[in-house]
């Protein structure tokens, strides 16, 4: 059975980053997007160390969304595993291996100027 109740984003994304702690994600960077677009409120970037791992933290981050606060989230990039999005309407997670992360960089573009991943990374996570 799935709850009638949905989380506002700060649910959420505590729920998500404590996912993505419990299966070993790497490297987890946090993004404020309030007020920078519309696309959502946060942005995750994590890593996982193989296409088998950033492909079982996606499986299990959508299941226990969908089982906790009956979020459907729309996934892409499973069938490979080298970077799998996961939108689910107000926090967009984005799981890669380290060397798909490497070449697009995409915490660069949303982060504020002069901010690296690592210090977003330490001070929110």
């Amino acid at each position: 059975m799935v709850p009638a109740m949905t989380a506002n984003s700060e649910t959420q994304l505590a729920a998500i980053l404590s996912s993505l702690s419990d299966d070993k994600a790497e490297d987890i960077v946090q993004i404020d997007l309030r007020g920078k677009t519309a696309i959502g409120d946060y942005m995750i970037v994590c890593s996982g160390r193989s296409s088998r791992q950033v492909t079982a933290i996606a499986e299990k981050l959508t299941d226990r969304l969908k089982q906790e606060f009956g979020i459907l989230s729309r996934t892409e990039g499973k069938g490979t595993g080298d970077w799998v999005l996961i939108d689910t309407g107000d926090v967009i997670v984005h799981v890669f291996r380290p060397e798909v992360r490497e070449f697009y960089q995409l915490e660069k573009m949303w982060l504020p100027t002069g901010q690296s991943p690592e210090q977003t990374a330490d001070s929110q996570v």
